[in-house]
């Protein structure tokens, strides 16, 4: 049974932890490893040398979406795709604890299944911008509907 009383603030705690790491997820790559060095490194990839910085910025916009509770499940949608390309590219091959040299992929996937959890769960608490058409995305008036009792 879900506790609807608090499942709105599990939600919040939920959106604004993934936000805050997404935000520093990003940080690295931009402050550290600097723009320049992402694209070479998603370059080593075979991946597009831009799609390094397009990264950085996709991970910065969604985590500050998340954090302030702007299209909440559009912003955790549309960064999963980021974590699985984490997962197969750079980490599958490490094995699944992320203690392995050159990290598992234990943490990348575990962040893209709580990431659709968000999505399932909605905005949650003090959403600046709940995301538009919620009632299209509830299951058969269930715990996600917002019609009224």
């Amino acid at each position: 049974m879900i506790d609807s009383r608090t499942a709105p603030y599990a939600a919040l705690v939920l959106r604004v932890s993934m936000g805050l790491l997404l935000l520093a997820h990003a940080g690295l790559k931009f402050f550290v490893f600097t723009p320049a060095g992402t694209a070479h490194y998603f370059a080593s990839l075979g991946l597009p040398g831009w799609l390094g910085p397009a990264v950085i910025l996709l991970e910065t916009v969604t985590g500050v979406a998340l954090v302030l509770g702007v299209w909440t499940r559009l912003a955790a949608l549309v960064v999963i795709p980021d974590l699985i390309g984490a997962v197969l590219l750079v980490h599958l091959q490490n094995g699944f604890f992320f203690t392995a040299k050159g990290g598992g992929f234990e943490y990348p996937l575990f962040w893209a299944i709580t990431l659709f959890v968000q999505v399932l769960l909605g905005d949650g608490a003090l959403a600046l911008v709940p995301t538009p058409g919620y009632d299209r995305l509830s299951f058969a008036g269930g715990a996600g509907s917002r019609k009224a009792a």
